[in-house]
């Protein structure tokens, strides 16, 4: 009974940000669980590569894509090709998202002095893929009679100030375009949830901590993060996988227009 609960097997779900730290777990647990994935991601070398291993070891059938979320053509042309070959579309994870952290000089820019286009390039991603992600694949959903779900991934940093505190001398702080897209979605999914409330379509958000990674984290910054949460460090890149699956099965039939926080502690004290 338990694990039906939680099956996937046949479903069809979208994921984007695939080859990421996070998609890639994502890609695994939902293989693991028996979904049908179209995988999408710019960097398709990577994405290929995530693909293959999946496939083989879940006997799933897959799709991979590189499409631009910010491009609605683009995605219009994947959903054409998802239909053609599945028939339908049952899930949709947002995933990715852009952030200029991984532009150090970037990242460390203060609020005074940051500049409309970076602005204009995180809200591309993080809001209008979103945005267009859901018309897109939402509009396949809406016309079907199952059930189907969208998981909206956010931050703490959507429902918390970031704590300038942490970050000290390093250069890792989040930027205000990251905090205002990753709060935008909270209420974005609460919109579509109420939208599509008779159309069988469930809309959540997860709202995350900070994953370790110690390949540009220093070690004061980690050891400032950690001590503000309960349970006292960052999150495994793994440890979001039993949630997303939560969401996109029956196990969470009666959880819609909700937040899902899944933050250590952070935001609890």
């Amino acid at each position: 009974m338990s694990q039906k609960l939680f099956d996937l097997s046949n479903k069809v779900i979208v994921l984007t940000g695939s080859a990421g730290r996070l998609g890639s777990n994502f890609a695994h647990i939902l293989g693991d669980a028996g979904a049908n994935l179209i995988l999408v991601d710019i960097d398709y070398k990577k994405n290929e590569k995530i693909e293959k291993i999946i496939s083989k070891k879940f006997g799933i059938k897959t799709i991979c894509s590189n499409a631009d979320i910010t491009k609605k053509a683009e995605l219009e042309e994947l959903c054409k090709l998802s239909v053609k070959k599945f028939g339908r579309i049952d899930g949709l994870v947002n995933n990715a998202f852009y952030s200029p952290r991984t532009n150090i000089k970037n990242s460390a820019m203060k609020f005074e002095e940051y500049q409309s286009d970076l602005w204009n390039d995180v809200v591309s991603v993080n809001l209008t893929g979103v945005f267009l992600c859901c018309q897109i694949f939402g509009k396949i959903m809406s016309k079907q009679k199952t059930q189907s779900s969208i998981v909206n991934i956010s931050s703490i940093y959507g429902i918390n100030g970031a704590d300038q505190r942490i970050y000290g001398k390093s250069k890792l702080n989040s930027p205000p375009s990251y905090a205002a897209t990753k709060g935008a979605i909270v209420n974005f999914t609460r919109y579509l949830a109420a939208y599509w409330n008779k159309k069988n379509i469930r809309v959540n958000t997860m709202t995350l901590g900070g994953v370790l990674d110690e390949s540009y984290m220093d070690k004061k910054f980690i050891k400032n993060y950690s001590e503000k949460t309960i349970i006292g460090r960052m999150a495994n890149s793994d440890e979001y996988n039993g949630a997303l699956l939560f969401l996109l099965s029956n196990a969470s039939s009666y959880m819609t227009g909700a937040n899902l926080v899944l933050d250590g502690g952070w935001s609890a004290w």
